[in-house]
């Protein structure tokens, strides 16, 4: 099970893949592939395919035990084999380590599950000069943004390299997450982090959550 709390007690992977034009189906299916060989190494705690709605993006929210575990099952060559089979169909994999800085949730501990809950990953993207004040506003900003209907959490992960802060929130249908941009400070042009970041935002459903079973 993933669970999304402060402690950030495991070793925390976002991966973001930005597919070529009517790839996204077998992205989500190299993705599965590499999931089945994560899910028998050692530290291995949870793996988490996302496909955004809109068809231009995947993403793998993914949780270790520790970064040697991680880096081992990188250096696999069954894996490394899969990552070089899917260059051929993305344009870009965005990947880092996090830890979540700011969390809010209607919900009590918010846990990653599939067909639960659409989610909204916010990608910023920044200088590491930036990132400290960036998330200085993020945590400003969660609490108002929890009077959304239908927003049930809002986790806000930095990475640790300096040059991402990104948005993991879960919504309750499709439509309630149109209304925060409509809120002040929440367009995509005039946002709070205008000067700071580039933004960009989808909306995904989970598709496939492996987990370890000790």
């Amino acid at each position: 099970m993933t669970v999304l709390d402060l402690e950030n007690r495991l070793v925390t992977v976002i991966v973001l893949f930005k597919v070529k034009e009517g790839q996204q189906a077998a992205v989500i299916d190299r993705v599965k592939q590499l999931f089945a060989i994560a899910k028998r190494q050692p530290g291995f705690v949870s793996a988490n395919l996302h496909r955004s709605l809109d068809g231009v993006k995947a993403a793998n929210y993914a949780q270790w035990e520790d970064e040697a575990s991680l880096e081992n099952f990188r250096q696999l060559p069954d894996a490394q084999a899969l990552v070089t089979s899917l260059q051929t169909l993305i344009e870009e994999m965005d990947s880092h380590q996090y830890e979540i800085v700011a969390s809010e949730s209607k919900v009590g501990t918010p846990e990653i599950k599939p067909g639960e809950y659409f989610v909204h990953f916010a990608e910023f993207r920044m200088p590491a000069d930036n990132q400290p004040r960036m998330v200085a506003l993020a945590k400003e900003h969660v609490g108002p943004a929890m009077s959304l209907d239908g927003l049930v959490s809002a986790n806000f992960h930095r990475s640790l390299d300096g040059v991402r802060v990104i948005n993991y929130g879960q919504w309750e249908n499709e439509s309630a997450i149109s209304k925060l941009t409509q809120r002040p400070g929440f367009g995509k042009e005039d946002g709070y982090w205008t000067g700071l970041a580039e933004n960009e935002f989808h909306l995904y459903e989970v598709v496939l959550t492996e987990n370890s079973e000790a």
